[in-house]
C-alpha cells in the first residue's frame, strides 16, 4: 500500500521570525547588562586618587559599598543604616563565604565612616575587601 501519495513534498525552508526573536533577546540582554554595570557611578562620589589606581573589571556578584561625603552608606545603590548594612553583610558572608566587597568612599568622607565599614566587614567575616581609587591624572568621576 502506498500511504504517501497525498503528502505534499515541499520543504519548509529557513524561518526568519525565530532568528529575529533571538537577536532581539540578545540585544535586550546586553542593553540591560550595560545599564546595570553603570549604576554604581551614578552616585556623585569622587573616589580618592592613587598612583596605582586601576579601572578593573567587576566580579560577578560583587557587593559595592559607597560612602558619600555625609557618611551615608549605599550597598548596590540603596541607602542603608550601619546596623542594616551589618545584618545584610552578615547574611551575605554566610551564604557566600568568599564574597568580594568593594568600598568606594568619597574623597571628602570622614575617616570614621570608612573605619566603621571596615569594622562591619571584619565582624561579618568578610575578608575579600578592596578599595576603589582612580589614577591621579584621571579627571572623571569614577
Amino acid at each position: 500500500m502506498n500511504f504517501r501519495k497525498d503528502i505534499n513534498e515541499q520543504s519548509i525552508g529557513f524561518q526568519m521570525a525565530p532568528m529575529v526573536d533571538i537577536i532581539f533577546l540578545l540585544l535586550i540582554f546586553f542593553i540591560a547588562a550595560a545599564v546595570y554595570s553603570q549604576w554604581e557611578s551614578k552616585l556623585e562620589i569622587k573616589v580618592p586618587t592613587a598612583d596605582s589606581g586601576l579601572d578593573r573589571a567587576r566580579y560577578p556578584g560583587e557587593a559595592i559599598i559607597n560612602i558619600d561625603k555625609n557618611g551615608k552608606y549605599f550597598l548596590n545603590s540603596v541607602e542603608y543604616s550601619a546596623e542594616r548594612l551589618e545584618s545584610l553583610l552578615s547574611r551575605l558572608s554566610k551564604t557566600y563565604p568568599d564574597q568580594p566587597v568593594v568600598i568606594r568612599p568619597d574623597k571628602a568622607t570622614d575617616c570614621r565612616y570608612l573605619i566603621k565599614v571596615i569594622d562591619i566587614c571584619a565582624k561579618t567575616d568578610i575578608a575579600n575587601l578592596s578599595f576603589a581609587t582612580v589614577k591621579e591624572d584621571v579627571k572623571a568621576t569614577k
